[in-house]
Parts: C-alpha cells; sequence; structure tokens
C-alpha cells in the first residue's frame, strides 16, 4: 500500500503539487488524470524517490521514503519500476543489454547477488517474449518504432519483477491501434507480475481500459477517486469533457468553447 500525505512541491513560482493527499491500495491500477503540465510526472517522481517534496510524506508498504537517501533509499525503491514516457532506452546499447541492464548493475533484487550472464539472458528472452518483441535482442533503438521502443521500455521494467510499476503517459505519441496494445500490455503485466500499478496519463480511453480506480488530478491535489462508472458521472467540467470525448461525435465540438479551468 502506498499512502501519500500532504505533498507540496514548487517549482520558482509554480505551485505543483500544494497539499496532494492519496493512497493506492495493493494490487490495484490506479490511473492518475489530469491536464499536461499538472504534476502528474511530478508525483510519480515522489513516488519512486527521485524527487524529493518540499512537504509531506510518502510511505510504502509501511516505509517512509521520504527523507531517505543513498543505500536506504535504493533498499526502500528496488522492488519499483518505472516505464518512462520517451521510454529512456540508451542509444548505445541494443535492446539486449538496455533490457539486462538493471540486472548487470544491481544483479538479483531480493538477494543482491550478482546473476550469471547466461540466466540474464534468460530473464531477458522471456521478458522481450512477453511484450512481444522476440527476436529483437541485437536490434538498436532506432531500428524500433515508437511503439516497440515502449515495448522495449515495459521489457526493461519487468525483467526484475518489481511489485510497483510506475507508467509516465504510457501511450503518448501512438496511433490508436498500438496504444490500445500497450494498454493490454499494461493489464497483463499487471496480472502476471499480481503488481501494484499507477498510471498516469491524459488519455481516457486508456485510463477506462487499465485502471481499477481513476483519481483526478487538479490544482494541485487529488479532486477526485471512484471506479471508472462512478467517476465517469461526477459532477466536474473537466470530467464532463472527457466523458463528451468518448460519447460523442467531435464534430460536435467545432462550434463550443470549454472552460475547464473551474
Amino acid at each position: 500500500m502506498i499512502v501519500i500525505k500532504d505533498l507540496w512541491k514548487r517549482y520558482d513560482k509554480l505551485q505543483v503539487l500544494a497539499g496532494l493527499n492519496l493512497e493506492i491500495q495493493t494490487g490495484e491500477t490506479l490511473v492518475v488524470l489530469g491536464r499536461s503540465g499538472v504534476g502528474k510526472s511530478v508525483l510519480l517522481k515522489h513516488i519512486i524517490g527521485v524527487t524529493p517534496p518540499d512537504q509531506g510524506s510518502i510511505d510504502v508498504d509501511g516505509v517512509r521514503i521520504t527523507g531517505l537517501k543513498g543505500h536506504e533509499l535504493l533498499k526502500a525503491i528496488h522492488h519499483m519500476g518505472m516505464l518512462f514516457q520517451g521510454a529512456a532506452l540508451f542509444d548505445s546499447m541494443n535492446i539486449e543489454e538496455n533490457t539486462g541492464f538493471y540486472l548487470q548493475q544491481h544483479g538479483d533484487p531480493n538477494t543482491g547477488e550478482p546473476y550469471d550472464p547466461k540466466e540474464i539472458k534468460r530473464l531477458v528472452s522471456d521478458a522481450l517474449d512477453m511484450v512481444g518483441l522476440g527476436g529483437t535482442q541485437k536490434k538498436m533503438p532506432s531500428e524500433l518504432s515508437g511503439g516497440m521502443r515502449k515495448r522495449a521500455g515495459l521489457a526493461r521494467l519487468i525483467v526484475y519483477r518489481p511489485s510497483i510499476l510506475l507508467y509516465d503517459e504510457p501511450t503518448t505519441g501512438l496511433d490508436p491501434i498500438t496504444a490500445m496494445q500497450i494498454n493490454e500490455l499494461i493489464v497483463k503485466t499487471q496480472k502476471e507480475l499480481h503488481a501494484t500499478s499507477i498510471v498516469v496519463t491524459h488519455d481516457i480511453l486508456s485510463a477506462l481500459y487499465v485502471g481499477d480506480r481513476l483519481a483526478l488530478h487538479k490544482d494541485g491535489k487529488i479532486a477526485y477517486v471512484d471506479q471508472p462508472d462512478a467517476f465517469m458521472k461526477i459532477d466536474d467540467p473537466v470530467i464532463h469533457f472527457l466523458h463528451r470525448t468518448i460519447s460523442e461525435d467531435p464534430r460536435s465540438f467545432r462550434t463550443e468553447r470549454f472552460n475547464l479551468n473551474e
């Protein structure tokens, strides 16, 4: 379980998080929706310990990670993994090397012991097969399409089988068919690893497909959290707009103006 209490973060004059509170239940997929630039990715960086808050706390499975540094922080988050928005593959490494990078650097996440090279190859092959990239081990990132790079990033995430998965805009920049394939992989991965997943996105179709619960990030806080059907009925202009985008012909929006900042 992840418990976030009264989280604040400011960058110069921009208040990104303003007393944010949120609880993520073990084993669920929680989707955090919101407009671009509201701080959804910043929230993920706080959860994984990359960015310290100005104020507030984050407890992960009973361990308070806020304030931890170095080895203690690494120990507390070793069971977490993150799929970055751009996949963040190393351009100079092939797909096999990218996927096995964590295993090479850190060894077995449970014991800390180094892996045998043959075992790394086996684990990498299994992870690539799981995301539909079997046989691409020797390809370079530049040889892959955008959707394939997302898959490779996901393989690198799941290869050490973390119990908490963070996804930063996993379908951004993808065509609708490829985006749905990524959504299917998110669901498949959650079931395969019995993991807790947090997905930040502004893609309502993705949110409804993968999410057990949906949350709206607004004005630096989580404004609402609920199961998908109940969430879509909440009386809020942003949620009204999201609902209409999936229920109406988009040409009906041409003559209307929307104030989504209310």
